[in-house]
């Protein structure tokens, strides 16, 4: 990815390449005494509060969703490790990242709208109702004779 490149997600949002931020870490997990010596994690961190590629809503929403991978400062911290080379975890942490942001620009779900039981199916459920009612009471004490 070059430095003019940015990841356009939708019309409201786009990362530029300038919010994002990459350090290296040890890496738990497979890997053996290579674990050990060589820093291939990648933790990606994301200024969503000052990201100039996204809308308002976009933003609002995309920290709400990170829950506790985002900061006080909203910033988004992604923490990649499943991989034993640091590339592979790199374009896994950027995948992460669009994917979170991608639901985030998803257009909000339609009102709902309410709707009522038709008066057939009241009067079917009522019906059903007292017919339980009245097994259950013949299910009682035989009066005695």
């Amino acid at each position: 990815m070059s430095a003019e490149d940015s990841i356009v997600i939708s019309d409201e949002a786009a990362i530029n390449p300038g919010d994002l931020a990459e350090s290296f870490i040890r890496s738990s997990g497979p890997g053996g005494q290579n674990v050990n010596k060589v820093a291939t994690a990648v933790q990606l961190r994301f200024d969503a509060r000052n990201a100039a590629g996204l809308s308002e809503r976009v933003r609002a929403r995309v920290i709400r969703l990170a829950g506790q991978r985002a900061t006080k400062d909203g910033v988004i911290v992604i923490e990649a490790g499943r991989f034993r080379t640091q590339e592979q975890n790199r374009a896994d942490a950027r995948q992460r990242l669009t994917a979170l942001i991608a639901k985030a620009a998803e257009p909000p779900p339609p009102p709902r709208k309410k709707t009522r039981p038709s008066k057939g199916a009241v009067e079917r459920r009522l019906k059903e109702k007292a017919g339980r009612g009245t097994v259950k009471r013949l299910r009682g004490r035989v009066e005695g004779e």
